[in-house]
């Protein structure tokens, strides 16, 4: 593989935990290509990785306008100092990519996704209308309007029901949840909605466990509509437990989803990197989308051609002119997310009072951290998971310690100044008015 074209790792947001932007430094770094990325520290694990070719710093919220995103882009891509390929590693960033389009292309090498289609894709509802009028089977979902709607809705449904996030940029800006989340009864829905009148959120048909298996699919799809790779896997186990981000899961061989997959593509138009999530319902023998990220996916590692493809090394080859070499998949490899899958399996099998499986690990296993070629960012990761876990632990405690303290005295009249009210505002409304310019620290 030509590797002279450097590449971006975009993101939006923070996410330093993003065990999938390590995955496509390594990936392309280890391919020999230059790869340069978009940090939220100079600690997070794919900023101190050795196949790092430079970071910039740019602590992001997606709250920016995209003026400003635009404008960080392209400050980065002039410090880069040639065309890089842009890798997006979330919603809000291949969002940005592809409605951006036209001025990222003075620096960026990108697929020709059609603009609108990412921010209608990673809008559940939008995703649902989308399916329903390309024929694939989805849960039953709705977007309620508003709160006494949220509730006739869940009701209607039935408990419990499954809730998320409605629209990319939104998650970030007014979460309802924090991931998706199992809703038991009203009174949990309530607490969860807080005072909210008009909640964000999508209203999903739960599908039981028992009669539930959960597939993956990763693919990368040529402006042709001719998919250059296209990978499907079976997930073990998520965090949150049966309903969040894969924490192991085995690579796979499933032609009825590959083609469900490809004619959904094919239905919408859409090219690029996408990572599907589906749930094979055994009620009725059908799988049925359940997510569609236009953008690689965080377990992407999992899948490899027998060339040693994966859909962001052929995302780089297409659009550095290279050929993308025919293969089939990798059948039997598995990818795991060490610490997430530890509790996934504990509380998994706590709650469903047996014993874990799938634990041990096997030849050949991808893990999200640990690399021999690459220790530093699995120490970056147990160092913020650990940090993570002990705020968790010691927060109540810390909350009944700040509530045992005397309230603070006010000053009398002609005491010492402190910083008024004024000052305050003003000081924090110049570190919001201030720029977000990036600032390179190559590593060799």
């Amino acid at each position: 593989m030509d590797h002279e074209v450097p590449a971006l790792l975009v993101r939006v947001g923070h996410a330093p935990h993003n065990h999938g932007a390590l995955g496509v430094v390594r990936s392309l770094g280890r391919a020999g290509v230059p790869v340069y990325a978009m940090v939220e520290d100079p600690l997070t694990p794919a900023a101190v990785s050795r196949h790092l070719a430079g970071r910039f710093v740019v602590p992001t919220t997606g709250r920016e306008s995209p003026d400003a995103l635009v404008s960080t882009l392209l400050t980065i891509g002039e410090a880069i100092g040639r065309p890089a390929v842009a890798v997006p590693t979330d919603d809000e960033a291949a969002v940005l990519l592809a409605e951006q389009a036209g001025p990222l292309k003075e620096r960026f090498l990108l697929p020709p996704v059609p603009p609108a289609l990412p921010r209608t894709l990673t809008s559940k509802m939008g995703l649902h209308r989308l399916c329903a009028e390309a024929g694939v089977p989805t849960p039953r979902a709705c977007a309620p309007a508003g709160r006494a709607e949220l509730v006739a809705a869940c009701r209607d449904m039935g408990y419990p029901v499954v809730l998320k996030n409605l629209e990319a940029y939104t998650r970030l800006a007014a979460p309802v949840v924090g991931h998706t989340t199992t809703v038991a009864d009203e009174a949990e829905l309530l607490a969860l909605v807080g005072s909210a009148e008009e909640p964000s959120v999508l209203v999903q048909e739960y599908i039981p466990p028992p009669e539930a298996e959960d597939w993956i699919t990763h693919l990368y799809r040529g402006p042709d509509g001719t998919p250059l790779v296209l990978f499907t896997g079976f997930k073990v186990r998520s965090w949150p437990v049966r309903s969040g981000a894969t924490c192991r899961a085995w690579s796979w061989p499933n032609t009825r989803l590959a083609a469900l997959a490809e004619r959904l593509c094919r239905e919408i138009g859409y090219c690029g990197l996408a990572d599907l999530d589906w749930r094979f319902d055994r009620r009725d023998g059908r799988y049925k989308l359940v997510d569609f990220n236009p953008r690689t996916g965080a377990q992407f590692r999992l899948f490899a051609s027998r060339h040693g493809v994966d859909v962001v090394r052929a995302l780089y080859m297409h659009l550095t002119g290279q050929r993308v070499p025919e293969g089939g998949q990798l059948h039997g490899r598995m990818f795991v997310v060490g610490q997430l899958d530890v509790l996934s399996a504990t509380i998994g099998a706590l709650q469903e009072r047996r014993l874990p499986t799938a634990v041990l690990p096997r030849p050949g296993m991808e893990r999200a951290w640990l690399s021999a070629d690459d220790p530093l960012p699995a120490v970056a990761e147990a160092a913020r998971f650990g940090a993570m876990a002990a705020r968790r632990v010691t927060r109540p405690l810390r909350q009944r310690i700040s509530a045992s303290r005397p309230a603070a005295v006010p000053a009398r009249a002609g005491g010492p100044p402190d910083a008024t009210p004024a000052s305050a505002s003003a000081a924090s409304g110049s570190a919001a008015s201030g720029s977000a310019t990036p600032a390179s620290s190559p590593r060799r």
